[in-house]
C-alpha cells in the first residue's frame, strides 16, 4: 500500500493552481474537466505521481466557495530553511499565519501560511 494523495475542493482552480505551482514550487501533473458532473480536477506535486504523494485540487463549478470544517488540520511541507522559505512566500503574496520560529515545547523550527482557499500548511525543516 501507499498513500496516493489527498483531495482538496478549491473555488477558483486557476488561483489554487498559481498557489501551488508558483509559491510553493509543485508542479501541475494533469488536469481533466468533468462537463456531465461539472466539475475539473488537477493533480499538483512534487514528483510523478507514482513515486511521489500529490494534492488532489477539486473545483465543482457550480460552488464559489466552501466550509473547510473543524476536522481539518493542515498539508505539511518539508522545506530547507523554513525563516528562507516563509519571507519568500511572502514576497510572493502568501499569507503567514504563523512566522517561522521554534514549535511550542520543542525545538522544531516550524511556520504556517494559508492557501487561497483558507487550508493551513504547516513549513517543517529537515529532520
Amino acid at each position: 500500500m501507499r498513500f496516493l494523495h489527498t483531495m482538496l475542493r478549491v473555488a477558483n482552480l486557476d488561483k489554487s493552481i498559481a498557489f501551488y505551482t508558483e509559491i510553493l514550487g509543485m508542479t501541475l501533473l494533469r488536469k481533466k474537466d468533468y462537463p456531465q458532473g461539472k466539475f475539473t480536477l488537477a493533480f499538483i506535486g512534487y514528483g510523478s505521481e507514482s513515486e511521489h504523494t500529490a494534492i488532489e485540487l477539486t473545483h465543482n463549478w457550480d460552488t464559489d466557495s466552501y466550509d473547510i470544517g473543524n476536522g481539518f488540520g493542515h498539508l505539511a511541507i518539508e522545506v530547507d530553511d523554513v525563516y528562507t522559505a516563509t519571507e519568500t512566500i511572502r514576497q510572493q503574496g502568501g499569507k503567514i499565519l504563523r512566522e517561522a520560529g521554534p514549535m511550542n515545547a520543542g525545538n522544531t523550527i516550524i511556520a504556517f501560511i494559508e492557501d487561497p482557499d483558507g487550508y493551513q500548511i504547516e513549513l517543517l525543516g529537515p529532520k
